[in-house]
């Protein structure tokens, strides 16, 4: 099974982990979040932990905050390549970028440039909007949907730092699935979509995502706005629970037809310290033969 991991990272690492507990560099900050699967004893020292600036608690007194040691700026930008995007300490344990998903940002951006001309993508549950730069930073026309406005305003706010505001990017808040069956509707298409959906969710008018529920009726709406010939589908899935043979299965069924290429397997992220693997999602990409 294939496992992918960024690796051109310069603004980003995984320090160490051990503990339940992850330490990592964004930028200038150092944090600690929780990571179930580290039951390992870290592999640095105690003072190394101790110096990170902020820790998130998953429990005790301070359930659910973060933990300053040194005050971090409200938020603060980093980099990927030509790309610049802000990050802060949000009230979950998120910051604002997932950096494993790096893979596919390059990715897309090879996909757009060898396509010899103007592709059009929808990237669902698009989050603060980095796959969505990516595409159009090589040349795609970009519609980009989340349900959360905030997170479509962080969005927004990456695109103007990372010097695009030119690049023709369609900003939509709105439930997934509501959007892709108005656009169905309307007979538009799209060459290539990119799907990052959670466990679960809630949209602007109170609709309710479950993954376990509703994925497979997404990947039948996607099959209906997909352009033939399509260049690509690429899919995350996060989910506890999900195996990959049901993610292949899924996609195989919505790129049924087209003539192409399925690959599924893992993104992951390697520890610096002692080398060792932290498993983060897995993944799904088609792309046209």
């Amino acid at each position: 099974m294939p496992i992918l991991t960024a690796a051109n990272w310069q603004d980003y690492a995984l320090l160490d982990s051990g503990h339940g507990r992850k330490l990592e560099r964004f930028g200038p900050a150092t944090l600690i979040r929780p990571e179930a699967q580290a039951t390992w004893a870290p592999a640095r020292p105690r003072a190394d932990w101790d110096a990170a600036q902020a820790r998130f608690d998953p429990a005790g007194p301070a359930e659910g905050r973060w933990q300053q040691r040194q005050p971090l700026p409200a938020r603060w930008s980093l980099s990927y390549g030509a790309l610049r995007f802000w990050v802060q300490a949000s009230q979950s344990r998120q910051v604002g970028v997932f950096p494993e998903n790096a893979v596919h940002w390059d990715w897309l951006a090879t996909q757009v440039q060898q396509a010899g001309r103007p592709l059009r993508i929808l990237n669902l549950f698009g989050y603060t909007g980095l796959a969505s730069l990516a595409a159009a930073q090589a040349g795609a026309h970009v519609t980009h949907v989340d349900a959360a406005k905030k997170a479509v305003l962080w969005a927004r706010e990456n695109q103007a730092l990372s010097g695009l505001s030119d690049r023709p990017i369609r900003w939509i808040v709105e439930d997934a699935l509501t959007y892709l069956r108005r656009e169905a509707r309307r007979g538009v298409y799209y060459d290539g979509i990119v799907l990052d959906p959670p466990a679960f969710g809630r949209g602007p008018s109170g609709e309710i995502w479950s993954f376990n529920q509703l994925f497979e009726a997404l990947c039948e709406a996607c099959r209906a706005v997909l352009h033939e010939p399509a260049r690509f589908v690429v899919a995350t899935v996060y989910t506890k629970g999900v195996t990959l043979a049901a993610l292949a299965a899924a996609m195989a069924s919505m790129t049924a037809g087209l003539a192409g290429a399925l690959e599924t397997g893992e993104l992951a992220t390697v520890e610096r310290s002692a080398g060792r693997v932290l498993h983060n999602a897995l993944y799904a990409r088609w792309q046209t033969s």
